[in-house]
């Protein structure tokens, strides 16, 4: 009888841990840390989508970037083309305004003489002659030694001062605007009575706009205007001056 109320004791005890096993300190442990590791996970994922959506904010920014810059270089790349050829227009009007008269008449273009008595090929004449053919023909280099080879040898020759204008032109039109802003003020320091002097002190004021000396250029462009107010060289100044931006210096 004892035996018996003793397997119901046991029987008992069992079957209330079987069915209370909210109460059992294991499974407590084991239900608090499932909750923790759920949140863990949760708290990774929404880090990981969090960091994933800054990398692909930051991403779109630079191909945002990189789209306005490319649209810069486009835009500042056709500028220049532009630019470019203005400058090949403007030496191919002046050059065949010259050439349609004959590279004799060159020398009358703003020269204080002429072609030497009789027509005759002369030395400088042939010097002179050579390098403009070369700036005609777009063989600037060419034109460039020439002009400077003619100047050393004739500094004071009847073509002088044309021949330094055109060194200033051959130049210019190769974009090196130091060298020409050099040469088109020699033209007016060495040559003060050529007929050349408005347009030299002009692309004088040209290179300095294109060296980005705005306000030098304000200055010999506003000279062109008081010295030649009624030249074409006045009118361009002019609208030269209006695109220098309103506060360089």
């Amino acid at each position: 009888m004892r035996q018996l109320g003793a397997a119901l004791l046991v029987s008992s005890v069992v079957a209330g841990c079987a069915t209370n096993p909210a109460e059992d300190p294991v499974q407590l442990k084991l239900g608090d840390l499932d909750q923790r590791v759920g949140r863990i996970e949760r708290v990774v994922s929404n880090q990981s989508l969090l960091d994933m959506a800054q990398r692909l904010d930051a991403a779109q920014a630079d191909v945002r970037a990189l789209r306005g810059r490319v649209e810069e270089l486009e835009n500042a790349n056709e500028a220049l083309k532009k630019q470019q050829r203005d400058l090949y227009a403007d030496l191919d009007k002046r050059v065949s305004g010259i050439s349609s008269t004959g590279a004799g008449s060159a020398g009358g273009f703003g020269a204080p003489g002429g072609v030497p008595a009789g027509g005759a090929a002369s030395g400088e004449q042939a010097a002179y002659t050579q390098a403009f053919d070369a700036l005609k023909s777009a063989n600037y280099p060419t034109a460039i030694s020439g002009f400077r080879a003619y100047l050393s040898q004739y500094p004071t020759g009847s073509l002088a001062d044309n021949a330094q204008y055109w060194l200033g032109e051959a130049y210019y039109v190769t974009r090196d605007f130091d060298q020409a802003a050099t040469a088109f003020r020699t033209v007016g320091e060495r040559y003060p009575s050529s007929r050349k002097g408005p347009d030299a002190l002009l692309k004088l004021g040209f290179s300095q706009f294109e060296l980005k000396r705005y306000g030098e250029a304000r200055t010999t462009l506003n000279q062109v205007v008081q010295k030649y107010p009624q030249s074409d060289a006045a009118k361009l100044a002019t609208e030269r001056l209006a695109r220098i931006p309103a506060n360089a210096r």
